[in-house]
Formats: structure tokens, sequence, C-alpha cells
């Protein structure tokens, strides 16, 4: 009861500074951070049509839901909150994976794009009516977005800004590289568009051949580094269904295992992943 009420007190202090340590202004910038990192995850992902309010209920209901589970099966408060907090970002990564199989599935496909472009611009027709002829042209999986862009220069007839929304549809770096140089194309004029697009479309070829390459090296290491992190942690949740098990772990000695092993963890798997990836192109003008 002292220590609940030592609590409750320290608490009730920390509220009563909270407005001198945490300004409105910095707490309104952090949010909108959050919101726009949150906003361009789930765009790259292929959701922007899904509410940011929606990711934050579904990362609450994996913490509680994965939590609960451990505290039925163990008994030990700290796997508990080690499950609830792993289990709040399950929605986050489920997206950042989600992300980069969008990015991998279209790379391959934007040679195609640019060479449906220089056939459309090499028989006459304009830049707005070349990208717009897309949404019938292009792979199946790029079409909604150039749909889009159809319907939004049949409306308003501005080609800037259905192009921003275009880039913000493909949320993909080589779809702002090809826009940018059809806006270019548009507001310059020139003879060289065609070219321009042939060398964009060999770039991206070989980048694509190389990054497979090279990613396909590079699966078992990551996987022998999922394995090395989820193994020993299997191993623990099996020797915590027992009773004895439960008693050593929630002993302080116990907790204090659980907690550097989990930093260790987390530390290792960064570290593994940080050395894997690959640098990916920066978008541009987004």
């Amino acid at each position: 009861m002292t220590v609940l009420w030592g609590a409750l007190l320290g608490g009730g202090l920390l509220l009563l500074v909270s407005p001198w340590l945490w300004p409105a202004s910095a707490t309104r910038r952090s949010k909108a951070a959050r919101d726009g990192a949150l906003t361009r995850l789930l765009a790259g992902a292929g959701l922007s049509h899904v509410s940011e309010r929606i990711v934050i209920v579904a990362c609450i209901v994996c913490a509680l839901l994965c939590g609960a589970i451990a505290w039925l099966a163990t008994g030990v408060g700290t796997l508990a909150l080690l499950a609830l907090l792993a289990g709040s970002a399950v929605p986050i990564m489920w997206l950042r994976s989600r992300r980069s199989r969008l990015i991998r599935a279209r790379r391959a496909l934007w040679p195609d794009v640019c060479d449906l472009l220089i056939a459309s611009v090499r028989a006459g027709m304009s830049l707005p009516d070349a990208i717009a002829s897309l949404a019938l042209s292009a792979p199946p999986a790029l079409r909604p977005a150039f749909a889009r862009f159809e319907r939004d220069m049949s409306a308003s007839g501005h080609f800037d800004s259905s192009a921003d929304r275009l880039k913000s549809a493909l949320a993909d770096p080589m779809a702002d590289r090809i826009v940018e140089t059809m806006r270019m194309a548009r507001q310059v004029g020139g003879t060289e568009l065609v070219p321009v697009l042939r060398a964009l479309s060999a770039s991206v070829r070989a980048d694509a051949a190389l990054r497979a390459e090279v990613e396909s090296r590079q699966s078992w290491t990551k996987g022998a580094a999922v394995l090395g992190v989820v193994a020993p942690w299997v191993i623990l949740a099996m020797l915590a269904l027992r009773p004895e098990g439960a008693d050593a772990y929630s002993s302080p000695e116990g907790v204090i295992l659980i907690i550097v092993g989990a930093v260790v963890s987390l530390v290792a798997y960064r570290v593994m992943i940080r050395i894997g990836r690959l640098p990916e192109p920066r978008r541009w003008f987004a």
C-alpha cells in the first residue's frame, strides 16, 4: 500500500509540472511528426485510404491480446509485459513488410511503364493523355493509381495537382522520378523526353536485377538473425509453462535475466538487420 500511495503521489506531482516540462507546442510537433511517419508508412503499404486511428487501435488490440495470452499461459508478469510490448509492434511490422513487398513487386514493373509512355509519346499523345492511358495499359497492380489520375485530370484539368496526388497514391521513388520527368518535360518542352525515358528504363532494369541478386544472397543471413532471436524465447516460454519455471522467472533474478535477455536480443537483431539492409532510393519532392 505504501508503494501504491507513493506512486500516486509521484504521478500527481508529475502532472502538476507537465505543462512546463512538455509544452503544448512541442507536443503538437511530436504528434505531427508521428502522424506524418505513420501516414507515409500507410501510403507506402498501399493503404493510404486507411485512417491512422485504425492502426493505433490495431496496435492496442494486438498488445492486449499478446499480453493476456502470455499471462494466462505462464503467469509471469515480466513475460506478459514483454509480450504486450512486442504485440503492439506487430501491425507496424506488418505494414513495413507489406511496403517492402510492394516496392520489390513494383520495381520490376516500372520499365514496362516507361516503355508504354515512350510508345504513347511517340504516337503523338500529350503528356497528360499518355499518363492517363496507363489506366488501361499499365500492369494491373498500378492501374488504380493511374485511373485516379485520369479522373483528377478530367475533373480539374490541372496537371501539377493531379501529378502530386498520383505520386502520393504510388508512394514509390521510381514513380517520383517518372512523374517529375514528365512534369519537367511539360513545363520546359524539348525533344529529349524519349531518350530520357529509355535511359531511365535501362537504369531501373539494371538496378532491379542487381538488388534481386543481392537480396537472394542476404535472405539466409536475415533468416538466421530471426531464428537466433526467436529460438531462445521459445525455449524460455516452454520452461515458463511449468510451475517451477514460472516461479523461477518470477523471482528478482529471473526478472533481471528476462530484461537483460530482451535488451540483448533487441540490440543484436537491430544491428544484424542494419548491417544487411540495402540503401533504398529516396523519394523526389515528396
